[in-house]
């Protein structure tokens, strides 16, 4: 997330005035508009949603792995050499099959995150170009490669609020 907001910013930054020249300059927090436009809420809830389930998913798949590993650990003095040995195995891909699992909901959470932040930060710099056509705007910069901007400047509220209603209903 942070990689898109800190291209979108250079790319913004980049295609700016001549230097020297004084112009009209807005300031955007990418990420603020992403913590609260109602696309990137929305979108929060959804990766927590399934976040939940999937944790849900591992804590019932770790406590059978627990169980498990106890009964094995109970049965494997009376078990035959090659039985205590097939049962290790078994216990083995067990784990190996619930490492798999949290890896692959680890990676399936990240692409549906960038994926949703992608997508919200195209429509969003759609919406910056209109804001500054229309406003004047000679340069409108992402607020996390400033060390200083003066509160005026800021047209993240402006900007949420635009994205909003271009996509109340959808």
């Amino acid at each position: 997330m942070k990689k898109i907001c800190g291209f979108l910013a250079a790319v913004m930054l980049f295609a700016a005035v001549p230097a020297g020249a004084a112009g009209k300059v807005g300031v955007i927090d990418l990420q603020k508009v992403l913590r609260t436009s109602a696309a990137g809420q929305a979108a929060q809830k959804t990766i927590a949603t399934k976040a939940e389930s999937f944790q849900k998913t591992m804590q019932s798949r770790q406590a059978a792995l627990k169980k498990a590993n106890d009964e094995f650990e109970k049965q494997k003095m009376v078990l035959s050499k090659d039985a205590a040995a097939q049962k290790e195995r078994d216990l083995q891909n067990k784990i190996k099959d619930f490492q798999r699992f949290g890896k692959d909901a680890q990676e399936e959470l990240q692409r549906e995150d960038r994926q949703a932040t992608s997508k919200i930060l195209d429509e969003v710099a759609k919406i910056v170009k209109d804001l500054g056509a229309k406003g004047g705007y000679d340069v409108i910069i992402e607020k996390s490669t400033t060390l200083y901007t003066n509160p005026a400047v800021d047209m993240t509220d402006a900007v949420v609020k635009a994205y909003d209603k271009k996509h109340k209903g959808k």
